[in-house]
């Protein structure tokens, strides 16, 4: 399992950074945009990590052009959302996905990987594995 995970996120980190994104990045852009508005307090319980890593890492998509701060005055909840390039960019990355995806769990690929991924899918929506 560790080994596969591995192989995932390392065909992902690939295919991503023509983009100039990585998982992490990927991530963070994914949880903003399925809560937003989210503040920095819980883009961090959402992504597992700090509140300092989650402000740093929001200032690099901010300088990149990707997200906005609404509000961003000191002392206010921030609230967070994708600008239309974050989004633009969130949708390029989720073809990339789906493309690392297939190549390591579609038809063509290893059948026990299959099975493992089937699995994997299973276990995370309640659908019996095939």
């Amino acid at each position: 399992m560790i080994t596969l995970s591995r192989r995932v996120e390392a065909e992902l980190s690939a295919a991503l950074a023509p983009l100039d994104l990585t998982v992490a990045r990927l991530g963070l852009l994914g949880h903003i945009n399925g809560v937003p508005g989210a503040s920095f307090s819980e883009l961090a319980r959402m992504s597992g990590t700090s509140v300092q890593s989650v402000h740093t890492a929001v200032k690099s998509l901010v300088a990149a052009g990707l997200v906005q701060d609404r509000t961003a005055r000191a002392g206010s909840a921030s609230a967070i959302e994708l600008t239309e390039a974050g989004t633009q960019l969130l949708g390029e990355a989720r073809k990339v996905v789906t493309q690392v995806d297939t190549q390591l769990f579609g038809p063509e690929a290893d059948p026990i990987q299959r099975r493992v991924g089937a699995a994997i899918v299973a276990a995370f929506t309640g659908a019996s594995p095939p």
